[in-house]
């Protein structure tokens, strides 16, 4: 009798393996199949946000506006009171070697349109800091400076409008150009300037700090960042408006026809940094847009080719 159940236990023994080895099969096949769905969830939600915000923009609500929208964007700006007594008619502040709102004739007037949340505006200054203090001092450009609040939502509270009407008001308030120009520069200083994709409060006394730090007096820089906020609503009309100018759009790549932050002109022409060689750093490429040589950067009396009316050489 064992001789003849014997067979018949281990069939059914290799049978019960077989099928566990199938079910563990079956089973390790959904778990490849979880883990590629998972992994293509994963990969998608990357490319969306390197996209939407790890491109580090500011995008247009109305990027074909018409002249209706641009219109009534500006009527907005001109309602905006109390308004910088020290902004051009675009909404810069220039800085030169005589200080705010006096530019040197005959030199090219760089405008730079930033927010202090922009992660490529960071990366821009740490660029070119040096180099616009150097020019600035030596009278080889006026740098028309364009403080904006786009980038409010991704802050808990208004960071972009805040830092925005800090600088503006120490702007009209200090009058000496490397105190603004080292506030800039410690604004975007990389162990300072706030993450857009996990903010943590900034508060109005840190800017102070860093107002101090860069050279303001005391009482100026309390008066420019306390809480009163002087110069809000114009900065969120300036918000609305300004990206509303074509001139100031993206003439080439995914967002062409857009404006996105930094953007840069020469003499208010648009330089198309979308169009560098990549091989190239901002630096050299600024110098080369601009017609100096790096060695001549702060040597007074050496001024750039463009002069006071051409756009920029490169690309």
């Amino acid at each position: 009798m064992a001789n003849t159940k014997k067979p018949t236990n281990r069939k059914a023994r290799q049978a019960a393996e077989a099928a566990a080895a199938k079910a563990k099969a079956e089973q390790e096949a959904r778990d490849r199949r979880n883990q590629t769905i998972i992994g293509a969830v994963v990969v998608a939600i990357v490319v969306i946000l390197v996209a939407v915000i790890g491109f580090n923009v500011w995008r247009a609500n109305n990027p074909s506006a018409n002249a209706d929208d641009l219109n009534d964007a500006w009527a907005k700006v001109e309602k905006a009171s109390p308004k910088p007594a020290n902004a051009t008619d675009k909404g810069g502040f220039i800085l030169s070697k005589d200080g705010v709102n006096k530019p040197v004739d005959g030199v090219p007037t760089v405008g730079v349109y930033m927010d202090f949340m922009c992660p490529g505006c960071g990366s821009f200054e740490r660029s070119m800091g040096d180099t616009f203090t150097q020019m600035v001092d030596a009278g080889q450009i006026n740098l028309e400076i364009h403080p904006n609040g786009f980038m409010d939502r991704y802050s808990t509270d208004e960071y972009s409008t805040r830092t925005a009407n800090a600088t503006i008001e120490l702007m009209e308030n200090d009058n000496n150009p490397d105190h603004i120009l080292k506030f800039i520069s410690l604004m975007y200083a990389e162990d300072f300037q706030p993450s857009e994709t996990s903010y943590k409060s900034v508060s109005d006394d840190d800017i102070k700090q860093q107002m101090i730090a860069a050279g303001v007096s005391e009482d100026v820089a309390a008066k420019a960042a306390d809480n009163d906020y002087q110069y809000k609503d114009w900065v969120k009309a300036m918000a609305d408006y300004t990206p509303l100018r074509s001139e100031l759009w993206n003439t080439e790549g995914s967002l062409k026809g857009q404006m996105t932050t930094p953007t840069v002109t020469f003499n208010g022409k648009y330089w198309n940094r979308q169009g560098l060689d990549s091989s190239v750093d901002t630096r050299t490429a600024f110098l080369k847009a601009i017609g100096l040589d790096s060695a001549q950067v702060g040597q007074s009396g050496t001024l750039p080719e463009i002069g006071s009316d051409k756009g920029p050489l490169y690309p």
